[in-house]
């Protein structure tokens, strides 16, 4: 059991486990948004003018990765962007049958009530010491709804560190430049062990197998010829400064635009060479669970993440990442310390 199993043992075995059991956790609510999107937002104009599949999509998404983890390790708490208010005053509502319909489509098993706890249960407080994992079930709402980009992002957090990350984005090209290799991909990284994409409709198994593809993040020979990605939404990052830092560093490009920790995706694989979120407000603090897993995805592929500051997040302080500022990644080595210097300039640092 895995009760049973001590610290020293989990590491001489590495994550194995828990990564098999993440992939799947994953892939399945990846899915289920995937299913959410396309069976209850029949019209772009419904997205608009309804909000309730996002809502089915993140109660129901969290339940599930909620379930299969508890399957799995059963000790392990979980901390979770939402939780089972709606479930438990609404029962009978439809929103209520909605999320355990399609949680039921993954697992049949499943009636309301394990729903209601499963999402009950994910309401760690975080902290610097221990294990525990931190979902964002649907990363990026506006982003579903209209059809764009949005990421499944679970982590494993040992101690305050990162040491399992997975994004699964369900409308991502499997490859940018070939619009005819398909959609949605599953980005997975382990401390130590690199990251991979794996194509989201693959092997279910949760082992990846051949089709796990190595990613690693690409600096451009000159910054000027980087690749900068920002916020589609301009409340989630202040772009006027984003686009001085872009022209203090000579960006020619124009800004790859996403919604979620797709962005993160982006500068892991080299689609994007730079992302950038920078402080609408002095006194917003991100939440853990919106960049942990794209974090180390970045890191395990050879890129760098810090805060507008250059100081390293600290993932230890609850569920905030209270001591740091905005976001700046990059694919790392010189140019890390190039956009750090622009970033500086552009903010009066």
């Amino acid at each position: 059991m895995e009760g049973e199993r001590s610290a020293t043992e989990r590491r001489a075995a590495g994550f194995r486990e828990e990564r098999a059991a993440a992939i799947a956790a994953v892939r399945a609510a990846s899915l289920l948004c995937r299913d959410v999107r396309v069976t209850l937002i029949p019209t772009d104009s419904a997205a608009k003018a309804d909000r309730s599949p996002v809502t089915v999509a993140d109660l129901g998404s969290q339940a599930l990765i909620s379930l299969v983890l508890g399957d799995a390790f059963p000790d392990d708490p979980i901390m979770g962007e939402e939780d089972a208010s709606l479930l438990r005053t609404d029962p009978d509502g439809p929103i209520a049958a909605a999320v355990v319909r399609h949680v039921r489509a993954a697992r049949p098993e499943t009636d309301p009530e394990n729903v209601a706890e499963a999402l009950a249960r994910c309401s760690h407080p975080g902290g610097p010491t221990g294990r525990f994992w931190t979902l964002d079930p649907v990363d990026g709402t506006k982003g579903f709804l209209r059809g764009g980009q949005y990421a499944v992002a679970l982590s494993l957090i040992e101690d305050g560190k990162p040491v399992l990350g997975l994004l699964g984005c369900p409308n991502m090209a499997l490859d940018p430049d070939d619009p005819g290799a398909g959609i949605g991909c599953l980005f997975v990284a382990e401390r130590g062990a690199g990251a991979v994409m794996i194509p989201l409709d693959g092997d279910a198994s949760g082992s990846g197998g051949s089709t796990e593809t190595p990613i690693r993040a690409m600096a451009p020979t000159s910054p000027a010829q980087a690749r900068w990605a920002e916020s589609v939404e301009a409340g989630h990052s202040d772009q006027g400064d984003a686009a001085r830092v872009a022209e203090l560093l000579g960006l020619g490009q124009a800004p790859l635009r996403m919604d979620s920790q797709a962005k993160y995706a982006a500068v892991a694989r080299g689609e994007a060479a730079i992302y950038l979120r920078l402080p609408t407000s002095e006194t917003y603090r991100e939440r853990i669970w919106d960049h942990a897993a794209g974090w180390l995805v970045v890191r395990e592929s050879g890129g760098e993440v810090t805060d507008i500051h250059g100081r390293p997040f600290d993932f230890g302080q609850g569920r905030g990442l209270e001591r740091n500022q905005g976001v700046v990644a990059s694919a790392g080595g010189t140019l890390h310390a190039e956009v750090l210097g622009a970033v500086a300039r552009a903010l009066n640092l």
